[in-house]
């Protein structure tokens, strides 16, 4: 396969999007996120359900499909929530009658604290094999932080969120989707101490993956600035969490790589570290950001970074591998700059950055969906 010049490639799926339709249309919606996603060379997204009305039965997901069929140009797979209202807790939606609707289940931003509750989900899930995309939090372990509790909280007077509120639960997990067969996808790992539980999970046999996504292998906590574009959940971590996350994607223990993008207002980002809302955005970014400083660098090879954003996110979601088809031109050099993107979100904490590699064609079911001028 040639580096050199425009290549053409199986189009980039993401398994972890926030497109904020219906409910929080001045963040993003339906049509302004698929412009941005079929720009950036996706053909296939996944919209995660931080929704209002939450897709927690058929009447409120019809809501959002409703959207989609108008707006969409790619494939936009909507997950349903697991609880009723997308509260982390209480009752548990009607999985029987969404599960041919959807990919599968999500309560993303909020972790399931109680054991017998997800124990039941994943029961149930497990029978219909559908499967569960769970953000992993304990909230008892959340103590008010914002950032991670390493070395720039510290120095800085920051409340942290400790690396044990997402490996605790993540460690929990597992051992429900041993006990009850469930498919578990684990949302955006960003500790060392996830790596080696899902590596050794994956060693055992547990029907298990996962995804990180491009800031917490780029980033880490020393380059941390007092500006909401560096604010997400979970917080960009240590540089020994950045250097495990890095050999998780060589080895294969991270399967695939999402962008958890998620946009805000201007607003709702301009309040600081402590007080801006969690999350940035991710489509227009992430592949030129993993080419320039993954594959030149030689961390990884070129084609680890396709399966890595495309054909292995295929395979987990049983997508087609030769419908869809984005070219990019590598050689095509330029920086970010927030205020050309689609995305009505403009939060980002690469804004500057230097990078190689841009899609200039991309083809949904053959139809071409984007084309550079």
């Amino acid at each position: 396969m040639s580096l050199l010049g425009k290549i053409r490639i199986p189009a980039l799926v993401d398994l972890h999007v926030h497109f904020r339709e219906p409910g929080f249309s001045y963040k993003e919606t339906i049509f302004s996120g698929c412009h941005a996603a079929a720009r950036a060379g996706y053909s296939d997204v996944y919209t995660m359900p931080n929704l209002v009305p939450a897709p927690d039965s058929l009447a409120h997901l019809s809501a959002q499909t409703a959207i989609i069929v108008r707006d969409s140009h790619i494939g936009v797979h909507p997950y349903a929530s697991i609880t009723l209202g997308q509260k982390g807790e209480g009752e548990l939606v009607n999985i029987e009658e969404l599960c041919t609707h959807v990919p599968g289940f999500s309560d993303d931003g909020r972790g399931i604290q109680d054991e017998g509750l997800m124990r039941e989900a994943m029961t149930r899930i497990a029978a219909v094999n559908s499967m569960i995309v769970e953000h992993c939090e304990v909230n008892s372990l959340l103590r008010g932080g914002y950032i991670h509790d390493g070395e720039y909280a510290r120095e800085h007077g920051h409340r942290g969120i400790c690396s044990e509120s997402e490996w605790r639960e993540v460690e929990r997990n597992i051992r429900l989707s041993d006990e009850t067969g469930c498919r578990l996808h684990v949302c955006h790992i960003s500790t060392k101490e996830s790596v080696r539980l899902i590596r050794d999970a994956k060693a055992s046999g547990v029907r298990v993956t996962t995804e990180t996504a491009p800031h917490y292998l780029l980033l880490n906590d020393r380059m941390l600035q007092e500006d909401g574009c560096w604010k997400m959940n979970p917080p960009i971590r240590s540089e020994a969490d950045q250097q495990a996350l890095l050999e998780g994607i060589i080895d294969g223990t991270i399967d695939v790589i999402a962008t958890d993008h998620a946009p805000h207002s201007a607003e709702e980002k301009s309040r600081g570290l402590a007080d801006s809302a969690f999350g940035i955005v991710g489509l227009e970014t992430a592949f030129p950001l993993l080419y320039t400083y993954l594959v030149k660098n030689g961390t990884i090879s070129f084609e680890r970074l396709i399966e890595l954003m495309s054909t292995r996110g295929r395979a987990i979601m049983g997508l087609p591998m030769d419908a869809s088809w984005a070219t990019f031109d590598l050689d095509a050099q330029y920086t970010i700059d927030p205020e050309q993107f689609i995305s009505k979100g403009k939060s980002t904490p690469f804004a500057g950055w230097k990078v190689y590699g841009r899609c200039v064609k991309n083809e949904y079911k053959g139809n071409v969906v984007y084309e550079a001028e």
